[in-house]
């Protein structure tokens, strides 16, 4: 398949209309949200719950698409689904919101969608608890019931290892920053994924990650652990770019100060009293020299300008933390991404951060073992057979590495 028959079948897949859209208008505020279920491929569909300010059904129909290609990697082979609630998070009727929200929706979720937390939303805090509360055992019980079709007895076994697996406290020091913090799987796994991605990266290419230098774009979940487990692995963190600010180090930061970054952030958000503003790290950090880049941060954030800057100081390799990263209006592949592909690695989202849809997949087959090891190594297996497969389509060429996992994706979806 060549480039262009690429374009062709994604544009495809980007035009055709979604199976069902829920249209959803509280009665006691502004606030309107949306379910997109793309397909119900395999008799269920999947994908997280977010909430934002400005927040529309195009993007939540993009989300729920780009979902469905995420789940030909992680599993299970089902369609691709997103809730988008039009909010404001930080609003204090934000809980009564959400409560009145999975009221309405519980219907959906019992019989063939299954969510999470995303963007603003907590699997853990918000989206257990609120389910619980309209009659679900757990928030992926529609793809149990859909795809699985377990029985009674299989559901309630499958059930407890969801429950018990998504929310586990990790007690393992080699995948937790401080054992006495409690982190869960959920903090931190989609980071990790991330991190292996790269690793995985480097290992199929012939190349050393160690010592290579590092910027990272978000200080989220996702950008804090992604950058943790890197430093861990022997790569330099040079710079750091949030929406409050950043820091940049040439030298690398230490394995230690990575740590404690992750630990003292407040809330999603880098906090040092040596932050840098954002004005002044925006301008300085796309011209560092570093062969990786993470973005993490928010969706449709990265410009051509700042790949192109980073590309001419030797940039490798970018993984993407974020969903769609680039500042393209497509829902995939659009110029800016395509330009990053025609010049260094790219390994796309559902690939890089497919780390919790994963968890989930894991979660829902039977009798599995429930350790931090089982759970952080089969994420890391996925992502380095998807990886391969990439690798074995041309061994020789280091870029095409998006075009290539979507030509993968797409022979499965249409």
């Amino acid at each position: 398949m060549n480039e262009l028959t690429m374009k062709s079948l994604l544009k495809t897949f980007e035009n055709k209309k979604p199976e069902i859209v829920f249209e959803w208008k509280d009665t006691v505020t502004e606030a309107e949200g949306w379910v997109v279920i793309n397909s119900l491929r395999g008799g269920a569909a999947g994908g997280g719950t977010r909430m934002r300010l400005g927040l529309d059904r195009h993007e939540v129909e993009s989300l729920a698409k780009t979902m469905e290609v995420k789940f030909t990697v992680s599993g299970p082979a089902i369609g691709g689904a997103k809730s988008g609630i039009n909010f404001d998070p930080q609003d204090p009727r934000k809980y009564e919101v959400l409560n009145r929200w999975f009221k309405v929706v519980t219907p959906l979720l019992k019989n063939y969608y299954g969510t999470g937390g995303d963007l603003n939303i907590d699997e853990i805090h918000d989206v257990i608890p609120l389910t619980e509360q309209y009659g679900l055992w757990h928030p992926q019980e529609g793809v149990l019931n859909g795809h699985f079709q377990v029985q009674e007895q299989g559901r309630i076994h499958q059930i407890g290892q969801l429950r018990f697996g998504v929310s586990k406290v990790l007690d393992d020091s080699n995948y937790s920053p401080d054992l006495k913090r409690k982190y869960k799987v959920a903090d931190m796994i989609t980071g990790y994924g991330v991190a292996e991605s790269v690793r995985h990266y480097y290992d199929l290419f012939k190349g050393k990650m160690q010592d290579k230098r590092a910027v990272i774009q978000g200080w989220g979940n996702v950008a804090a652990s992604a950058a943790f487990f890197l430093s861990r692995a022997g790569v330099k963190i040079v710079g750091i770019i949030d929406r409050v600010g950043g820091l940049m180090n040439p030298k690398g930061f230490t394995e230690l100060e990575i740590k404690n970054l992750l630990l003292e952030r407040q809330g999603n958000s880098l906090h040092s009293e040596l932050l840098i503003p954002f004005e002044e790290v925006n301008e300085r950090i796309w011209n560092m020299d570093v062969e990786i880049l993470i973005p993490a941060a928010s969706s449709r954030l990265l410009s051509k300008e700042q790949i192109s800057q980073m590309i001419a100081k030797g940039l490798e390799v970018i993984a993407s933390g974020a969903n769609v990263p680039f500042a393209d209006r497509e829902i995939f592949y659009g110029p800016v991404m395509e330009y990053a592909d025609e010049h260094v690695s790219v390994i796309p989202d559902f690939i890089a951060n497919c780390g919790m849809a994963r968890v989930f997949a894991h979660l829902m087959q039977a009798n599995i073992e429930i350790s931090d090891e089982n759970l952080f190594q089969d994420v890391s297996e996925i992502i380095k057979i998807a990886l391969t497969k990439i690798y074995e389509l041309a061994p020789e060429e280091k870029i095409h590495v998006s075009s290539r996992a979507y030509e993968l994706a797409l022979k499965q979806l249409l």
